[in-house]
């Protein structure tokens, strides 16, 4: 009788580039492929490690002497609205949800671009096409949902792709009209996806990487029930003043490490 072993993921590592959250540091990055059978397999059980979606690849922080970005999620169960969330609630009480499938429109590009001229502008994505924006919502190998926000005229007015988890919903990235900052999109689509989460019965809302001090990302830990990953496990953050940054050079294990610790999905945890 033939017996076939699982093919594990092959794991590589991005060349350093300058770190767009900390001044003076280098970003590197751990990633793996996310195709054929097994993607949505490999994709839940990795995204509970830490790691993110992009298009058909599977990435993680792995930078050489820096461990300041943390992989954040809500616990929906321990989630508690602030006064000044309940009021972004409020103020967009006449936005209308529709999920949709995985499949770009001239309306959300246009949407798309009027965001990046106006917040990221000096960004990474500032120069993507229209095909490439086409790439990053279609190329998808897992379930997935395109979550729109209309305005009482129907007017497109923010999007979210979001990824459909076996124990959560994914905010993979959003963006929303620039011109309408009063509306505090941010945090309202992640109050509005905790209620996505609430509905389908799923625990966590996912939001992608935190960096303690970062402006960019300050909004992330105004959420009761944050958790984050780290030392290969999550962990609840009470106070998230009283998280730093760590950023000394020990604070990151070797690569070969880092890839020996991650648990994949049919494969048995090497004894130690």
């Amino acid at each position: 009788m033939r017996h076939s072993l699982p093919l594990a993921p092959q794991f590589y590592v991005t060349a350093p580039q300058p770190c767009p959250y900390l001044e003076g540091r280098m970003e590197r990055k751990l990633f793996t492929a996310l195709q054929g059978e097994t993607a949505e397999t490999l994709n839940n059980a990795l995204s509970k490690q830490g790691f993110r979606r992009s298009q058909n690849v599977l990435y993680r922080p792995s930078c050489a002497d820096c461990a300041a970005c943390l992989s954040a999620r809500i616990d929906v169960a321990s989630f508690r609205p602030s006064k000044s969330q309940r009021r972004a609630m409020k103020r967009n009480a006449d936005l209308k949800r529709r999920a949709t499938s995985t499949w770009a429109t001239e309306q959300q590009y246009d949407l798309f671009r009027a965001y990046l001229d106006e917040r990221h502008a000096d960004g990474g994505m500032a120069d993507m096409d229209v095909f490439e924006f086409a790439a990053m919502i279609e190329e998808t190998p897992i379930r997935s949902r395109v979550i729109e926000y209309a305005d009482e005229e129907d007017t497109l007015t923010a999007v979210c792709l979001t990824d459909v988890l076996d124990d959560g919903v994914s905010m993979v990235y959003s963006f929303y009209r620039p011109e309408q900052a009063w509306r505090s999109f941010g945090t309202f689509m992640i109050l509005d996806h905790i209620e996505i989460a609430r509905e389908a019965g799923l625990p966590y809302v996912y939001l992608g990487y935190w960096v303690p001090g970062s402006a960019k990302m300050g909004y992330k830990a105004r959420f009761s029930g944050l958790e984050v990953f780290r030392e290969n496990r999550w962990q609840q953050v009470p106070d998230p003043e009283q998280i730093e940054a760590d950023s000394h050079p020990l604070s990151t294990e070797p690569i070969a490490e880092q890839v020996a610790n991650i648990a994949l999905p049919g494969v048995r945890p090497a004894k130690r």
